[in-house]
């Protein structure tokens, strides 16, 4: 199951003299997003992702598309079609990205470009999987959150395998959303006891 993420990306598209745009964005690390409020009797859920969390991905020079919606049938640039150029920063994922000409006549993409013109498109969502923990034992981590701060449990992303970034339209958070997610719970919090480890249990996938 592939895993999204949603931000706030900063999103800039400049047309080109040539006809084809120019579109860029960011996807911000060290930023939680509140993936729950733990309802009456919960605990609230918060994610991260780490900085660096994707740059194996983009030192590999593994294959990213860029998507409309999450879906591979709405492509708008690739990196193996030397489209799509990503960057890893301290404080994001930072993509360029050229959208040809030629495209500028596909509907999909005519619709893609009017929501960000009219202020509808307004993020960027990753789609990735978590590396197996037999390869990455450290690729994810839960912790508490600081007393002083609250009392969710944290979830930070260390390594993901990024396969797609894609533009989105309706944020649930006003800075990081993550629209579904499987924790993988193994790496537990220090000092938890058993009631929070029952809890981090339901969350397996």
């Amino acid at each position: 199951m592939m895993l999204t993420g949603f931000a706030h990306g900063g999103l800039e598209l400049r047309r080109k003299p040539d006809g084809s745009a120019r579109l860029a964005g960011r996807f911000p690390y060290n930023s939680r997003a509140v993936l729950s409020d733990g309802g009456r009797t919960g605990r609230p859920r918060k994610e991260q992702f780490a900085p660096g969390a994707f740059r194996h991905s983009i030192e590999t020079g593994q294959e990213v598309h860029l998507l409309v919606g999450h879906s591979f049938d709405r492509a708008l640039a690739s990196r193996g079609a030397g489209s799509l150029v990503l960057e890893d920063t301290p404080k994001a994922l930072v993509f360029n990205a050229t959208i040809a000409a030629a495209m500028m006549e596909v509907g999909y993409v005519r619709d893609a470009l009017a929501g960000l013109a009219a202020g509808l498109i307004v993020g960027i969502s990753p789609g990735f999987r978590i590396p197996p923990q037999q390869t990455v034992p450290d690729a994810e981590e839960v912790t508490e959150e600081d007393p002083s701060e609250g009392r969710a449990l944290i979830r930070t992303i260390r390594e993901a395998i990024l396969f797609e970034i894609s533009l989105v339209a309706r944020p649930a958070y006003s800075e990081t959303e993550i629209e579904a997610r499987n924790w993988n719970t193994a790496q537990q919090p220090a000092q938890v006891g058993s009631g929070l480890h029952r809890t981090l249990n339901r969350w397996r996938a």
